[in-house]
Parts: structure tokens; C-alpha cells; sequence
């Protein structure tokens, strides 16, 4: 009768070392020293003059400079395809047939607005056409002291 015999590989899946022993025994690796640019002397001194004389001094320290990047901190945003949703899940007050948002945020244009919004906060110049041509109001509070004078 045949007997069906494991494979030893699949014998030792989990075993850690695959019967070697200690860990370091059977790294495989020899006495290379490592991969690629190991051991190069970029910081120590083995090879530094061959490395200099085919890469050059550009070789060794860092170059260049990394830009800072621009942060917008404590300002809170919020775009019409928000107001949208806010709107269609009832968080947002309707009174005389608009939306009223009167928020501590900032209004930016992403999205086309469904509804009529009576917006009372800031806004950016693109959301506050595209809400007036929805046949929202923008601002209200503004607008009647720059008509008064």
C-alpha cells in the first residue's frame, strides 16, 4: 500500500526556524556583509576613497531642502454638497421655503445646490453664485447695510 508522504517543507510551516536551530544559523547570507551599498562607509571608514572616486562627493550628507507646507489650522469648512445632505437628513431649520445656515464654518462651492439656502456665515465668492442662482439668499444681514449706505 502507498503511503502518501509530507513534505518536509510542510512539516516545519510555523516552526520558526525550520529545524536550524538558533536563528542566526541559517541566515543564508554568509559572510556578504549585507545588500547593495552595505557597509559603503558612509558612516564608518571601510570603502569611502572607491565610493568618492565613482559617485563623487555628492555621495555623502543630505541635499536639498524640504518646503513646509501650507496648513489651514481652526478653520472649519463646509461645501453644498454638505448642505445637501444636512438638509435632506433634517438638521438644518426651513423657514418661508429656505434652509437656514447659520454656522461657525466657512461655505466652499463643491457641489450644486438642491435646495434654497438662506445663508448667514462666510462664504466663498463661487458658493455664494452658485446659492443665488439656485434663487438662495447670501448674506442678508451684509447686503442690507451696504444698500443703507
Amino acid at each position: 500500500m502507498v503511503v502518501n508522504k509530507r513534505k518536509k517543507f510542510q512539516k516545519y510551516r510555523g516552526s520558526h526556524t525550520h529545524g536550524g536551530g538558533a536563528k542566526k544559523k541559517r541566515r543564508g547570507a554568509g559572510n556578504k556583509g549585507g545588500k547593495g551599498m552595505a557597509g559603503s562607509g558612509k558612516r564608518a571608514d571601510q570603502k569611502k576613497p572607491s565610493i568618492i572616486q565613482i559617485y563623487g562627493m555628492s555621495y555623502f550628507g543630505k541635499r536639498g531642502f524640504h518646503r513646509p507646507q501650507k496648513v489651514i489650522r481652526n478653520k472649519n469648512v463646509i461645501n453644498i454638497d454638505s448642505l445637501n445632505s444636512y438638509a435632506e437628513k433634517g438638521k438644518l431649520k426651513k423657514e418661508d421655503g429656505f434652509y437656514l445656515v447659520d454656522l461657525d464654518a466657512k461655505v466652499l462651492g463643491r457641489g450644486v445646490p438642491k435646495y434654497k439656502f438662506k445663508i448667514d456665515c462666510e462664504i466663498s465668492e463661487n458658493a455664494a453664485g452658485k446659492i443665488k442662482d439656485a434663487g438662495g439668499i447670501v448674506n442678508e444681514s451684509d447686503e442690507s447695510s451696504v444698500e443703507s449706505s
